[in-house]
């Protein structure tokens, strides 16, 4: 039939990339240096992320122990 199957996997969205980089402004704005902006706010957002895929990790893995279902070898007629 015409069923597609929906892409619910995460994605770095554009308003994300945006919202990252106001946050280096904000911070070099307040005196600090661009390079340590930078690497503050990548070093937090790789965190964020780790975090956040050990927290779904449990339930990936118990949505994966449901069984499969047991496929049976086809029987074969002899003819005499």
């Amino acid at each position: 039939m015409g069923h597609r199957r929906k892409d619910t996997r995460p994605r770095l969205a554009l308003w994300m990339l945006v919202a990252l980089g106001d946050a280096v402004l904000v911070l070099v704005s307040a005196g600090l240096s661009v390079l340590f902006a930078l690497l503050a706010v990548v070093f937090l957002t790789v965190a964020g992320v780790a975090a956040w895929r050990l927290t779904r990790r449990g339930a990936a893995v118990r949505r994966e122990r449901i069984p499969a279902p047991v496929t049976v070898p086809g029987v074969t007629r002899r003819r005499a």
